[in-house]
Formats: C-alpha cells, structure tokens, sequence
C-alpha cells in the first residue's frame, strides 16, 4: 500500500471543481503542503477548513500539482484498488462488443477510466501502455504485472515517447516491458478491415482508434463511390482504407512521412484493394494545399485529420490560426457540393471554437458551407461528464457549396 506523506491545503473557495469530482488540482489553487510529499506520492486533498475532499498522487514539477484517485476517504489506494479500476474499465469495453470484427481498441482512457495519466490500447494480442504522468510512471511495474495478469497478452510495449511527459519532469521511453515483442508486420482488424500496425514506431500507440467510427461515417459509399478525395495526414491509410472498400475514385494521400504513407499503400492493397490510380505523396500538407491551390486542382472530398496543434492553453491562438489556414485551403480545392471533413484533437480547442474556426474560413473562402454531422471519438475513448477535457475529439462533416 502507499504511504500517504502529505496533505495539499486548497484556498479558500478552491474546493468546487474536486467536490464536482474533476480530477486536476492545480498550483493555483493550493495555498499549502503539509508535510515534505516526494514526487509521486500520495497526498490527501483538504479544504482551508481542514475538510478532506479527495486523495491523489502528487508532483511538485507539474502545473497539475496532484491527480485524483479517490473522493472517499475510507479508499485504499493499494494493490486491490489499482486491479479494481483496470477490471472495472476491462468490463466496460467488452460491453462495447467490438470483437472479433475490431480486434484494435482501447482498453483505458486515463482519467475517463478513474486512472489519470494511464493509456493502454489492446491491438490484439499485444498491449500498448502510456505513462504520461510521474505518479503512474512510478506504480508502472505494478500496473504492468496487473495488466498481465488481467489479459494475459503476448506481449506489452511502452509507448510514453510523448512530449507532456517532460511537462511531468520525466523522459520520454518506449520499449518492450514485459513478454515479447510483436512482429514488424502485425495485422489488426477494424470493423472486419484489416490494417498493418508498427506498435514500436508509429505515432501515438501505432494506429488513431479514436478515429474509428468517423472513419466510417465519412467513407459511406453514398459518399465517396467514384468520387476524387484528398486524404491529408493519411498516416498508415484509415480514411483511404475505408473510401476504397467503398468504390472511391482515385484518393490522394499527403503525410509528413514516406514510411507511413508506405504501410498506407501496404495496408490499402493488403485489404484486397487493387488502386493504380492513387498517390502517396510525402511532403509539408500546408505546402502541398497550396500548391494544388496554385495549380486550381480541385476534389470531391477533403479529409483534414492533422495532428494536435495546441499543446498547452497558451498555444490555441496559433492553433487556431493553423487550422483556419488549413480549412481555409481546403474549402479551396473542393469542387461545389463536395465534401470537408475536418477534424481538431486538440482537448484545448473546444468543440464551439473549432466550428467558429472553420466558420471564419468559410467566410474568408467565399463558400456557403452546412454541417451535415458532428464527429466525436470512439465509445471505447468514453468522455467522463466531470471532466470535459477527455472529449478532446471533435469533427465536422460539411457539403461545401
């Protein structure tokens, strides 16, 4: 069991957002800490009254100074707790029934799971884990052994190569940290589609799950069949994927890298797609756009899946003017009555200012454009209702006139 070293004082009128059960505590609102906490510990949260109000794990080198784990003060954090809330988020995906169709899901979404700072992504007989805070970081043997003895995979790698982690003090890792290593070529299915997966080396944990059900949405045949698309940020082929299982006309796909653009192709033929009249295209996307621009190219359908642009509050205004000049070029390029589907994973970007962001790019662009759908992320990346930052994907669908 943890010792709890420590307690953190919150100022007065600090107490509503833990008594709401958000699971953050920040600098800001603590006035002291009681006791000498090392970075890690456990530490109970206590009003300026002296009232307990939750237990977490602390880091004096965070701007999120401590992470709930419990609002009960007759909560043990020991062993016992930590296999409860991994069975607990275990039970909740095999109620999703995704498998055997969807053998690559996830497993725990961290702080939506009531374990902040843990990720693990089940591709299928491997698992993918993320320590993205110290206080997991340093229970990470013990949550490994649990995993292991939940699932019983082949094997778990490690993909904490992710930059919030030297905003917690820690360096980035990924590796191999218990069974063996899964094969360069290993194959995961999706809604009954079959995909490549380089668990070692591609981004985030090797494939965007979240991304799963909108890969859906946007490829439906009505939508794409004999139709030209551009697929920005392909990465390993998801959107391509699907458009070609759905009879779409030639697809162009841009990304920043030829080794996933490589296992794009790979993944697009591997699923028995014959497409000689598709391009891979390994360049800067901004560029690429306005390049087409120049050259008054035009498609059917746009599909702008980029990476995070805003990594901390601080950086959503130039995030925001990314992703307008983005759409901007995109609504550009669209022939009348095609369609943008764009998207923003930017937690900092919230819903509301990424639709008026794409808004002013309409406005700029000269086009009348009406949302045909909201796009959000996959059930088994559930948004818990206290915290509103776990619902950090959102989409628009647009006919574009």
């Amino acid at each position: 069991m943890d010792k709890l070293a420590a307690s953190l004082v919150l100022k007065k009128g600090r107490e509503k957002p833990v008594v709401n059960r958000h699971p953050w505590i920040f600098s800001g609102a603590i006035e002291r800490v009681e006791g000498r906490p090392e970075p890690g510990d456990l530490v109970d949260v206590v009003g300026k009254d002296g009232r307990f109000l939750a237990r977490a794990y602390y880091n004096p080198h965070s701007q999120i100074r401590g992470r709930i784990l419990a609002w009960d003060a007759d909560e043990t954090i020991d062993e016992t707790f930590w296999r409860q809330k991994i069975e607990r988020a275990i039970t909740g995906r095999a109620a999703l029934a995704l498998e055997p169709a969807t053998t690559a899901y996830r497993l725990i979404n961290a702080e939506a799971d009531g374990l902040p700072g843990l990720v693990v992504d089940k591709y299928g007989d491997f698992l993918v884990i993320q320590c993205l805070t110290l206080g997991i970081d340093r229970r990470k043997e013990m949550l490994v052994g649990l995993l292991a003895d939940s699932l019983n995979p082949a094997g778990i790698i490690e993909r904490s190569d992710v930059s919030v982690r030297a905003q917690e003090g820690l360096p980035e890792f990924k590796g191999l940290v218990w069974g063996e290593p899964p094969p360069s070529d290993w194959i995961v299915r999706e809604n009954g589609r079959q995909f490549g997966v380089d668990l070692l080396g591609g981004h985030k944990t090797g494939l965007y799950l979240d991304q799963r059900e909108n890969r859906t949405a946007v490829c439906r045949p009505h939508f794409v069949a004999g139709k030209e698309i551009l697929n920005v940020f392909a990465y390993t082929g998801g959107f391509a994927l699907y458009a070609a299982a759905s009879g779409a006309g030639p697809i162009v796909n841009i990304d920043s890298s030829m080794a996933a653009l490589t296992l794009a192709e790979k993944n697009v033929i591997g699923d028995g797609w014959e497409r000689p009249l598709d391009e891979y295209i390994a360049g800067d996307a901004f560029e690429v756009l306005r390049y087409y621009r120049d050259e008054d190219r035009k498609f059917d359908m746009v599909i702008l899946d980029p990476p995070k642009f805003a990594h901390s509050q601080r950086g959503v205004e130039r995030a925001a003017r990314g992703y307008k000049d983005l759409n901007w070029l995109a609504l550009r390029l669209l022939r009348p009555g095609g369609l943008l589907a764009t998207f923003s994973c930017s937690g900092r970007v919230s819903a509301d200012l990424f639709q008026k962001i794409v808004f002013g790019a309409a406005v700029d662009a000269g086009r009348d454009v009406q949302i045909i759908q909201h796009l959000r992320q996959a059930p088994d990346h559930p948004i818990l209702l206290t915290f509103p930052e776990s619902a950090y994907l959102k989409g628009l669908l647009c006919r574009v006139w």
